[in-house]
């Protein structure tokens, strides 16, 4: 098993990678404590939990009961994933709107810094651990129309490279996945699968021709998460089929 008995602290899992990541997470061995803004419902983390038999689904919300969470259920965090969403809006820098911009930092940047400041003391004290950011490969071509997208998850790179020096020395390393062209809910909704005009032109610019599978993503964040990969930090390891 890649993650035995590893603990694993999840973020926002019914978008982008969530379901993905936490597949893979339970059938390697992981603990998974899962957050996600719809469980202050309770019906709603049922029906998760009945999803993924042996998963936590937590009530908590903010930044430090959400790490407390994981810690009152099995006592440490082994691996932080900051599995961030926030629509890929088209806006010309002409009619970008800057409330938009704010909107998409905060979900993106600021809410997972939150949380990462939060775990990285806990990390700490437990003498090493794992932190990964699941973003976006867009930062590394850029796209024409997207800056205020671009230009957010470039923040998470930056992020990335400054916190793989801070915590190192502490056995902590932080990584995050770039993302681009997989399958998810969030980017690639089932209307847009469906339109074979507009998948035909996507793939035309992808190397292998295809898009990811979720599975592929979840098994890549989970290989960051795990011991194989402790001699790597500071990177953002582009997912996207040769894009980038």
């Amino acid at each position: 098993m890649l993650l035995p008995n590893k603990v694993m602290l999840i973020t926002n899992v019914t978008q982008f990678a969530g379901r993905a990541t936490i597949g893979v997470a339970l059938r390697e061995g992981a603990h998974v404590v899962a957050h996600d803004s719809s469980f202050g419902d309770a019906r709603a983390r049922q029906r998760f939990e009945a999803e993924f038999p042996g998963l936590h689904a937590t009530p908590a919300q903010a930044a430090h009961d959400v790490a407390q969470a994981a810690l009152d259920r099995h006592g440490r965090i082994d691996a932080l994933v900051n599995n961030d969403a926030y629509p890929a809006l088209r806006a010309p820098i002409a009619d970008a709107q800057l409330g938009k911009l704010r909107e998409a930092f905060e979900a993106m940047v600021v809410r997972p810094y939150e949380l990462t400041q939060k775990v990285v003391p806990i990390l700490r004290g437990q003498k090493g651990g794992r932190i990964v950011f699941v973003g976006s490969a867009a930062p590394l071509r850029g796209i024409a129309n997207y800056s205020m997208y671009v230009a957010v998850r470039a923040a998470v790179i930056g992020l990335v490279s400054s916190l793989a020096r801070e915590c190192g020395r502490d056995g902590i390393t932080v990584n995050a996945v770039g993302s681009n062209y997989v399958e998810n809910p969030d980017y690639f909704p089932p209307a847009l699968l469906a339109d074979k005009a507009a998948m035909d032109k996507m793939t035309a610019q992808i190397p292998l021709a295809r898009l990811g599978k979720p599975q592929e993503l979840g098994a890549t964040v989970c290989f960051l998460c795990s011991d194989g990969a402790g001699f790597i930090t500071g990177h953002l390891l582009p997912h996207a089929g040769g894009w980038a």
